[in-house]
């Protein structure tokens, strides 16, 4: 069973380390990331990663991504640091396992799920649907809304990006996994919405429960849209 999900940006300046003196312009949307993950591991289910990628793909807790493209060294392990683990994680997914090790140290057991342009018919939505079947999930969901809110957002001005990211939060705020699961992904990739795939991919996963949500960050520093959301099935 799903229980419940949380939803966080992946841009790669939340890691102090690499926005430097703009670190402090991120602390609170970092702190919102760090509280809604620390909630969503006091449930004691399993954490499952959630994130775009370039083919769909499920990743084990000894998986490992890198920051070393953007100048900062060494490897993210998705839950376990152990050595061995291939190094396989997209961009989504680790900064992702970065924000689930502040927050719950290097040993979630996290696991994480790609999500290409084939997750649909993947195997990596049927492993996840099978376990589903057999364990309690709670889902971390990574993305970022539209990079085009103003002109200097990386993918300058364009006026359909305020109203599709207000859609997203929307949806986030209400617990609406079929307004997720009903985003045009065409339009997202126009928009350079990051987000777009793992929400859709979360909304078909959520779909036909009652959440109770909450949004605690909707802003869009640097003219690309970041939210935070937590869901949590609704007492009957």
């Amino acid at each position: 069973m799903i229980a419940g999900s949380v939803f966080c940006p992946h841009p790669p300046v939340l890691v102090p380390e690499l926005a430097g003196a703009a670190a402090p312009e991120l602390d609170e949307l970092r702190a919102a990331c760090l509280g809604v993950i620390a909630s969503a591991a006091a449930t004691g289910h399993q954490l499952v990663l959630l994130g775009s990628g370039p083919s769909s793909q499920l990743h084990s807790p000894l998986s490992r991504g890198t920051l070393a493209g953007f100048g900062l060294p060494g490897d993210v392990h998705l839950g376990a640091p152990t050595c061995g683990g291939a190094l396989e994680l997209p961009l989504s997914l680790t900064i992702g396992a970065w924000l689930v090790r502040e927050a719950l140290g290097p040993r979630s057991g996290a696991l994480g799920v790609s999500v290409g342009p084939d997750y649909p018919s993947s195997k990596a939505a049927v492993k996840l649907l099978t376990l589903a079947e057999t364990r309690d999930l709670v889902l971390v969901v990574m993305g970022d809304g539209s990079a085009r809110r103003t002109t200097a957002a990386p993918g300058y001005f364009d006026e359909r990006a305020e109203p599709f990211d207000a859609s997203v939060s929307a949806a986030l705020a209400a617990g609406d996994a079929d307004a997720l699961d009903g985003l045009d992904l065409d339009l997202a990739h126009a928009l350079l919405s990051a987000g777009a795939p793992a929400w859709r991919a979360a909304g078909g996963l959520l779909a036909g429960a009652d959440y109770a949500a909450e949004l605690s960050y909707d802003a869009a520093p640097y003219g690309v849209g970041y939210f935070v959301a937590s869901w949590t099935l609704a007492t009957p």
